[in-house]
């Protein structure tokens, strides 16, 4: 598919880019190439195929959320800066 040189200036406005002659250059004909990619894709067959998310069969394992006592807080809380009630105490992150 052909991309004109002002396809390639307008986007690049659009994307508040400025871009030399041989960046535009470089852009059509990279623009062409993902286009006629697109359109190889497009044309492959697909008919009795299902959809798919990924290849293997990869899914989501997850446990049974449970509360566990922690054995000995004072060896965990002896490696923090500053504690406060029992818990680490930690910089403000959110204004």
């Amino acid at each position: 598919m052909k991309v004109s040189k002002e396809e390639i200036i307008h986007m690049a406005k659009l994307s508040d880019l400025n871009l030399s002659e041989e960046e535009i250059e470089k852009y059509t004909l990279d623009m062409e190439d993902i286009l006629e990619f697109a359109n190889t894709i497009n044309k492959v067959n697909t008919d009795g195929l299902e959809e798919m998310m990924t290849v293997g069969k990869a899914y989501n394992v997850f446990r049974k959320d449970e509360i566990k006592e922690f054995g000995n807080r004072d060896a965990l809380l002896q490696n923090a800066e500053e504690v406060d009630r029992g818990m680490f105490k930690i910089p403000k992150v959110i204004g």
